[in-house]
């Protein structure tokens, strides 16, 4: 494969191939911080063979120049733990340094550019793991009596700072909350499609132990192999279906959390008119009123039958006037993705200069062909040209394969000196194209200021009738020592112009601590008091995650 023509995920495979025939695994980056930073496990960890075959490819992708191989640098000592647990918790209770270190971190770019360098700003000083309800109401008790800060860890892939334990001074302490131990599938209804499912079980447990009954909760975030359950309702995450059920509220049953004023279970419903809904104000609530426990989500049949095709547009926009036709003639397709030309390059799903819109059906009955045809109708009349059938499955192979390999393509590129994020928002139809162009036009200007050179693109990573959600990455070249600094000048100046396009500063994200600022300014007045007295009647202490939501 000619440097001319591998795309950037081809380059990050070829590249692992290579460095691994000729050098067998070879020297490892590191061996001792990987668990904190990295994404993948040992066997995934980056090797300086591996980095260097990618780096020439990657260059000449990019189009600007990278760094030697970074050399992770050992963990910095952690100051001592400022308290300790309670005899009753000492069971569950660790002060072990590296795993304070991991329940450290999320993982942001600046997680990673900080775990790289042996960096952790704010470690826990305890890390606790309930092993039943009991044990999560006792944490509650014992911090709200003992000013501990308590911060959810879920599976600790936040990417807004949901996670990091970086609390105010008046408390004595603060410990990391994983549920981990708290897992699994507690109960199955076949009759009415729904599981009851413990909060710390990772999605690829939660299918393994769905799929034994036929069944499937058919949410897969890019985070689904490491994120958790409960980090997806704190969070109101979405999943990869495009459209129809895309965020994890229009799944969820009923909810039941630990506050430090008691247990909140909502009852388990189809639907109900009876006021505010409960589960409404948990979903989000992001750890700062209350512990998710458990749930009843709802599930489905597995599917059995899936067809798809893929489209080449002119331009990005007319690709998204396809889309919304798509999904306003009432069609759901569970693959809507729009890719601009630049990241269709990138990825290798397209590399003719053309938005690629990879449609895909599926279905756990009838032939999804219909509901296929009726899409690429509206694709055709709105200028899409169908990409011939081989060259379409390669394309979404190829879609897919960069998805799945994002996050460990990532590690390697800020190893090379590459600045790689993401931000996401949504907006309605009628201001998609000008948020889009806003916000692109904002984020280079940024990143030609701040780091010299850069590329932004942009994808709708989900549809919806009234509105979509654009997703943009953005790789840009770091000067090693001031990556926190430049990245905090760029996301600053693509927040500012997604506000001011009408969007929502995220649509799946999170709030966190990153994102408070420009979600105090998004929500309306008199919902940030009721949020505030209802934080302040469930955690009177406010120990529960301070700082994410709310100001301290």
């Amino acid at each position: 494969m000619g440097v001319e023509r591998a795309c950037l995920a081809h380059a990050h495979a070829h590249a692992y191939a290579r460095a691994h025939a000729c050098a067998g695994r070879g020297p490892t980056v590191t061996a001792s911080t990987y668990p904190i930073w990295g994404w993948g496990g040992p066997d995934q960890e980056p090797d300086a063979a591996a980095l260097e075959a990618l780096a020439p490819l990657a260059q000449a992708w990019l189009g600007f120049g990278l760094q030697a191989p970074e050399r992770p640098a050992r963990l910095r000592p952690l100051p001592a733990p400022r308290l300790a647990a309670p005899a009753p918790l000492a069971a569950i209770t660790s002060a072990e340094p590296l795993d304070r270190a991991r329940h450290g971190l999320g993982r942001a770019y600046a997680d990673l550019i900080r775990g790289v360098r042996g960096r952790i700003d704010h470690p826990p000083d305890l890390v606790l793991r309930p092993r039943a309800e009991a044990e999560v109401a006792a944490v509650l008790d014992w911090a709200a009596q003992a000013q501990v800060a308590v911060v959810p860890f879920g599976g600790g892939t936040s990417v807004v700072g949901g996670v990091e334990p970086a609390v105010e001074d008046r408390f004595v302490g603060v410990a990391a909350l994983d549920l981990g131990a708290l897992a699994g599938v507690a109960e199955v209804d076949p009759v009415a499609r729904a599981a009851r499912v413990l909060a710390g079980t990772t999605g690829p447990a939660l299918e393994a132990a769905l799929g034994s009954h036929g069944l499937t909760f058919r949410f897969y975030p890019q985070s689904f192999e490491r994120s958790t359950v409960g980090g997806w309702l704190a969070t109101r995450a979405a999943g990869h279906f495009s459209t129809g059920p895309t965020h994890v509220d229009d799944l969820v049953e009923a909810v039941r959390l630990v506050t430090p004023a008691g247990v909140w279970a909502s009852r388990r419903l189809p639907a109900s008119g009876a006021g505010p809904s409960p589960d409404r104000l948990a979903l989000g609530s992001e750890g700062t009123l209350g512990v998710i426990t458990e749930a009843w989500l709802r599930v489905r049949p597995r599917p059995t039958s899936r067809s798809s095709s893929v489209w080449a547009f002119r331009s990005f926009h007319a690709g998204a006037e396809a889309v919304r036709a798509i999904v306003q003639a009432g069609l759901t397709p569970a693959t809507c993705r729009l890719v601009d030309a630049t990241e269709a390059a990138l990825t290798g799903t397209l590399d003719s200069g053309e938005a690629a819109l990879l449609l895909g059906f599926e279905t756990a009955g009838g032939p999804p062909e219909v509901e296929l045809a009726a899409a690429a109708t509206i694709a055709r009349d709105a200028g899409g040209r169908l990409v011939p059938e081989q060259a379409g499955v390669a394309a979404a192979d190829a879609w897919r394969a960069s998805f799945r390999r994002a996050p460990y393509l990532r590690e390697q590129l800020v190893l090379l000196g590459v600045l790689v994020e993401t931000f996401e928002t949504a907006v309605t139809w009628d201001h998609l194209d000008g948020l889009v162009d806003r916000v692109t036009e904002a984020t280079r200007a940024a990143l030609a200021q701040v780091c010299g050179a850069g590329t932004v693109t942009c994808r709708l990573t989900h549809a919806y009738p009234d509105g979509a959600a654009p997703y943009f990455t953005v790789l840009a070249p770091a000067r090693r020592g001031s990556e926190l600094s430049q990245w905090a000048e760029v996301k600053a100046a693509a927040a500012e112009a997604v506000l001011a396009a009408g969007g929502t500063i995220t649509h799946h994200h999170g709030v966190g601590r990153e994102h408070r600022p420009w979600y105090e300014r998004q929500r309306p007045g008199p919902f940030g008091l009721a949020l505030t007295a209802a934080k302040a009647a469930l955690d009177p202490t406010g120990v529960l995650n301070p700082g994410v939501l709310l100001p301290p």
